[in-house]
């Protein structure tokens, strides 16, 4: 261990004065500690604390090694946002305290010899718990740890179930210019954490409360009304848990983002928000849900005429409430998601078409649609559309299918989960029933188990098929196609499983036989079902098509190696 060298001041009368001043210095260089104790303010002299760092507010979510696993916690987001850079993080992401603007740390020391600028670094990149904990190994870090609090824009927080409102204020409160707050609480959610964020945060601008299977939220409407009021600066807030809402009335010329979920018999919806731009609404699934979306759609488009972003999913979505959503024609919409609606039809369809003929992004899922549905859409949007979801429609065949991802040459994403589906999937007929429905199912429904899908697109991404039990057949041909969902798709045969897609990096499929998982692992990795790399020729009369011989073909040796090499697929099987 080195020690600091400390001159002697001189012996000579006649320095005496330089001799004090350099001792003044000395003195003046060496910096003391705090004389008072740090858990109970006491002097420590003479003191012993009784005060144990576990029953500090601070620590009592500052362990970071918790072995227990944590809850699961729901996304918010269904169809809006595919793929956007906006959410940084997903639901499970890891606690963490996001520091935009750094401060000059200097080049003094931090402490334990460490220069400042180095603690800093790491520190910075330590979630909330174990920054707290840092902070009381000595003061250097102690100082650090708080201008790190000082200088957070943005939050992720994890709210424990054994934590109170004091422990989520006490962390606020080091963070006077928060901007970005995003609480994952596994606790009670209630007014009075409300209170505590709009005290603590007097700057917030975006806001997400995620909530995990046993928290519960108590907010009602009128608190959430008053705290989106009084916070001036907020543009954006996105809350889980809402069934306790009864109603609201939401007044905010800043805010342009709203999701909340789990909404439950709404009373009232009055939204006085110019600027807002995205809302996303998401009811429980409970059929004795009485909110009026007629009406609520309605006082959409009388005050919020700038949205561009609409999610709704409900079972009480109807064709009434798809006439009053084109009468209200908001010009500047482009992306329309309808989830659970069984009762909106290709005359709904009919509707959206004739008001908003510039959709990027339409979500149909769960609806009544048919494959006549499907070709209103292809004729509206061919120059716009490039993510169309139609999952669980049961009136539309790989017909529809195939006719849309022939004619909509911009779509990148496309979601047909559960609409190919074998209807004796669903449960195992009866004894009593099982040969008086045999010949019913052989002659009236057998086209609807036995079913092919033939897709060849050029910017194809992302092709969901998940629960699609009645394909029979799949052959894509789609260069650019990365993510492929099969999961359950349960009579696919191996044999007639062909994909030639040589940039797919992930295939997804769990509840698959393995024959097929067999078939689809040799497929994307071992390259046999690569796009025919020999070329062919016809006969002399040009009638048939014929394979060019074995020794007149390139060999593998002659094709360069980037371009013989393929990307390493990955199958998944959770």
């Amino acid at each position: 261990m080195q020690h600091r060298h400390v001159p002697h001041p001189p012996t000579g009368g006649g320095s005496s004065a330089s001799a004090m001043a350099a001792l003044a210095d000395v003195k003046r260089g060496k910096k003391r500690g705090s004389y008072n104790c740090g858990r109970c303010g006491q002097p420590k002299k003479g003191h012993s604390c009784n005060l144990s760092g576990a029953a500090t507010p601070t620590d009592s979510s500052a362990s970071t090694a918790d072995p227990s696993p944590r809850q699961q916690y729901t996304h918010l987001r269904r169809a809006l946002s595919f793929d956007d850079s906006d959410v940084r993080r997903s639901a499970g992401a890891e606690e963490e305290v996001v520091v935009e603007d750094e401060e000059e740390a200097g080049s003094e020391l931090g402490g334990g010899g460490l220069p400042a600028s180095c603690l800093w670094e790491v520190m910075r990149r330590l979630p909330p718990a174990a920054m707290l904990a840092a902070a009381q190994v000595c003061k250097g870090w102690r100082e650090t740890a708080r201008r790190l609090w000082r200088s957070a824009e943005e939050l992720r927080l994890r709210v424990p179930a054994r934590a109170q409102v004091g422990f989520v204020g006490s962390v606020l409160q080091k963070c006077p210019g928060l901007v970005r707050l995003s609480l994952r609480m596994e606790s009670v959610v209630d007014a009075t954490m409300l209170a505590c964020i709009a005290f603590s945060c007097p700057n917030l601008e975006y806001m997400e409360v995620s909530t995990a299977v046993t928290a519960i939220n108590r907010i009602t409407g009128d608190e959430l009304g008053r705290f989106v009021a009084d916070k001036r600066c907020l543009k954006s807030l996105k809350m889980e848990g809402c069934s306790n809402l009864g109603g609201f009335i939401l007044c905010s010329s800043s805010l342009s983002t709203l999701w909340l979920s789990d909404l439950h018999s709404l009373s009232k919806m009055a939204f006085n928000c110019p600027n807002l731009k995205e809302i996303s609404l998401d009811f429980s699934r409970h059929e004795n849900d009485s909110t009026d979306l007629t009406t609520m759609v309605d006082g959409l488009a009388r005050t919020c005429l700038r949205l561009q972003n609409i999610h709704i999913a409900s079972v009480r979505l109807s064709h009434s409430v798809v006439l009053a959503l084109a009468a209200a024609n908001f010009r500047g919409l482009r992306m329309l998601s309808l989830l659970l609606g069984s009762e909106i039809t290709d005359a709904s369809v009919a509707a959206i078409a004739s008001s908003y003929s510039n959709l990027e992004l339409l979500d149909l899922s769960g609806s009544s649609i048919s494959d006549s549905g499907i070709g209103m859409i292809c004729n509206v949007f061919p120059e716009t559309l490039s993510r169309l979801l139609l999952a669980v429609c049961p009136n539309i065949s790989s017909s529809g299918i195939q006719f849309a991802t022939a004619q909509l040459p911009l779509l990148e994403l496309m979601d047909c989960g559960m609409t190919i589906s074998d209807p004796n999937s669903q449960g195992p007929p009866s004894e009593e029933n099982i040969d008086c429905e045999s010949q019913q199912v052989s002659n009236s429904k057998m086209h609807l188990i036995y079913q092919k899908l033939i897709i060849k697109h050029s910017r194809l991404k992302k092709l969901s098929l998940w629960g699609c039990s009645g394909l029979d057949a799949l052959y894509l041909n789609c260069p650019e196609l990365n993510d492929l969902n099969l999961n359950s798709c349960t009579n696919l045969h191996p044999e007639r499983l062909l994909l030639q897609c040589p940039n797919l990096e992930s295939v997804h499929a769990s509840g698959c036989q393995d024959i097929l998982v067999g078939a689809i692992e040799s497929q994307v990795n071992n390259g046999s079902a690569v796009e025919n790399q020999f070329p062919s020729k016809r006969l002399a009369d040009g009638s048939k098509r014929v394979r060019v011989p074995y020794f007149l073909s390139p060999q593998p040796s002659d094709f360069k190696m980037g371009r013989a090499q393929k990307r390493r697929c990955t199958l998944l099987m959770d």
